[in-house]
């Protein structure tokens, strides 16, 4: 098939979202992401997703502008059920400066949400997660271990109220962290979510052409994940995560099987991993802290050689 000739970037490289020109000065970017509750709330549910749903266009250096709904939804649950799920993703729409202009509602069993969203960028200044450079270093903006806290919850073995600090984290939009490395001047970026921290680096590197090694003790994982994961609460996802990295990534002695697959385990509107050269990693860090983002954790370093194979140490 022919590429359409304003497709600056599709499905090739594993991309967060396509870019097409429009114009020499404008392009769109295009993303759209709906799963079922990870939460019980309904409210932040939509939150949630709603972000999630936003941060591929901020991951791809661009503004969001437009969303529209995706709503799968059994009404004996409640319309009011409903009601606060939408409410919940408008209002991370209208903080992200976009806006709702629709969506599509059909009936289903389990309820599912999130956002078919457009962005707009310069065709020349979009990011991608396919050009990190050999010294890069590796910027971590969220913990992880989502995956484990929501197999948690979903087991009634710990309440929502006690995870808060997780549920915040992941209803933050990466909005502040697209600025700053948008601001400092990045060579790639990607969103962590449902491949895991794993599965998302090692794309990044295979599109790259490079390789990375990892410190699993520099990496920020979420309060009471490593509690849980010992007692075996580890999605079905994270072993699937682990099957799709299988050979790229080599584990050193020292990073024992809970660390492992805390670094499998599927997120849900985790943090932007970027790559940055080391002479601007610092600007990048102050940068990030300007912006208010929590967590700026550099994480690791990009390699030559070995396309998409990751050393964790």
């Amino acid at each position: 098939m022919k590429k359409a000739e304003g497709l600056l970037r599709g499905i090739e490289n594993s991309e967060d979202a396509a870019v097409y020109r429009l114009t020499d000065e404008l392009a769109i970017v295009q993303t759209v992401d709906f799963f079922t509750p990870i939460v019980n709330d309904p409210c932040l549910f939509g939150q949630v997703a709603a972000a999630n749903s936003l941060s591929d266009i901020y991951a791809m250096g661009a503004d969001p502008l437009t969303a529209m709904n995706l709503v799968m939804f059994n009404p004996e649950i409640g319309l009011d059920v409903l009601q606060e799920i939408i409410l919940g993703g408008r209002d991370k729409v209208e903080e992200s400066g976009a806006v709702v202009v629709g969506g599509h509602t059909v009936e289903d069993k389990e309820p599912k949400y999130g956002l078919s969203v457009t962005g707009v960028v310069h065709p020349d200044k979009f990011i991608t997660n396919s050009n990190a450079k050999i010294g890069d270093k590796l910027v971590l903006t969220k913990p992880i271990g989502m995956g484990v806290l929501a197999t948690a919850l979903k087991g009634e073995l710990v309440e929502e109220k006690d995870i808060m600090g997780a549920i915040d984290s992941i209803r933050t939009l990466n909005k502040n962290a697209s600025l700053a490395m948008r601001k400092v001047g990045v060579n790639a970026c990607t969103d962590i979510t449902g491949f895991g921290l794993l599965g998302h680096l090692m794309e990044m590197l295979i599109g790259s052409g490079v390789s990375a090694v990892i410190q699993s003790e520099v990496i920020p994982v979420f309060d009471r994940v490593f509690e849980f994961a010992e007692t075996g609460l580890v999605p079905g996802g994270a072993f699937s995560n682990r099957k799709y990295v299988g050979n790229q990534v080599k584990f050193g002695q020292g990073v024992n099987d809970i660390t492992q697959d805390i670094l499998f385990d599927p997120q849900t509107s985790g943090g932007l991993l970027i790559s940055v050269s080391k002479e601007r990693c610092d600007d990048l860090v102050k940068e990030l802290e300007k912006e208010n983002v929590l967590i700026r954790a550099v994480i690791g370093q990009v390699l030559e050689g070995g396309a998409g194979t990751i050393k964790v140490i």
